[in-house]
């Protein structure tokens, strides 16, 4: 199976989660994909049925996360990047949704709403539809101009921004330094291509939660952040 076949099966998945397709077409695309990635996902549980409807149970909102931040790590460029080191970004996302996507942390999520400035946004979409699917609502700009009107008009939980946005090669240390310079301490995440230990230390330094590139790690830094602002 190749790295396009993975990120496609896991934005199926995701697609068909949304929509609360029966498990039994979960479990077909499964077993036509392939046994590691069916074993990660068995983990996650059944649907639960109430009522005269349907209704989501806390295991489907963990396989519906596990599969956007999959889709997510997948997607991401990297010529060292095989199927098996995708099923395992996989399986460590399991873990991490297991642990940290709880009844509390859902109920904080759906009354949250995150600044994303990103001048592609569409290259994080998986990310938004991990963090959407337990209920948190986005505002998206495209520069640190538009970002900083649409603090003025707005409260946020929380702001990600990346780091290079023409013309300016540091835009989130920019946006971040005239935020904290103004006294505006909303949480700020840097995601970005690099997550060395200098840029880290060099985020934190500077106000922010802190600087990844990993999918699974900006996943536990928003939850992390909504945790503090509630």
């Amino acid at each position: 199976m190749s790295i396009d076949d993975i990120v496609k099966l896991f934005d199926a998945i995701t697609k068909l989660l949304n929509v609360l397709i029966w498990p039994g077409v979960i479990l077909f695309i499964l077993i036509r994909f392939g046994e590691d990635l069916r074993e990660f996902f068995s983990s996650l549980g059944e649907l639960s049925i109430k009522g005269a409807g349907f209704e989501a149970s806390l295991k489907r909102k963990q396989a519906e996360v596990v599969a956007a931040l999959s889709a997510a790590a997948a997607s991401k460029p990297d010529r060292d990047k095989t199927p098996e080191s995708i099923a395992k970004e996989a399986m460590i996302a399991t873990d991490v949704v297991a642990e940290v996507v709880t009844p509390r942390a859902i109920r904080r999520a759906r009354r949250s709403t995150v600044l994303w400035v990103d001048d592609n946004p569409h290259n994080n979409s998986y990310e938004r539809q991990a963090l959407e699917a337990l209920g948190v609502s986005f505002v998206l700009a495209k520069s640190t101009d538009e970002a900083l009107k649409k603090i003025r008009k707005q409260r946020f939980d929380a702001i990600i921004s990346d780091m290079g946005r023409p013309p300016d090669s540091q835009a989130g240390y920019t946006l971040l330094d005239q935020l904290r310079s103004s006294g505006y301490q909303t949480p700020f995440i840097i995601y970005a291509g690099l997550r060395d230990p200098e840029h880290v230390a060099e985020s934190r330094r500077r106000g922010a939660i802190g600087c990844t590139n990993n999918p699974n790690e900006l996943f536990e830094m928003v939850l992390s952040a909504l945790g503090r602002a509630a």
